[in-house]
């Protein structure tokens, strides 16, 4: 009588450790899955920014270059006043 006893405890302890089993299965799929997301916008954001980055970089290139020019012109100016004189 006490192996049958015994055989229900085994049984009940197998069934205990397989839901465990996949609880654990379960959350280490929702941890991948959401470490996979994270990693796609990291990505995302990465290739999003160096895109907008390069933009600016090539506004300010041009805003540096009218700078540079004005910086000339301004510059002939105080030195030769009579060539802007109307």
């Amino acid at each position: 009588m006490a192996k049958a006893g015994g055989g229900i405890t085994n049984a009940v302890n197998v069934g205990i450790a397989v839901q465990a089993d996949w609880e654990n299965r379960e959350f280490i799929s929702h941890i991948s899955l959401n470490v996979r997301r994270l990693f796609e916008f990291l990505v995302q954001f990465e290739s999003t920014t160096k895109s907008k980055l390069a933009s600016l970089n090539e506004k300010l290139d041009l805003l540096e270059r009218r700078l540079e020019m004005l910086e000339v012109q301004v510059s002939t100016a105080t030195a030769n006043p009579s060539l802007f004189a109307t």
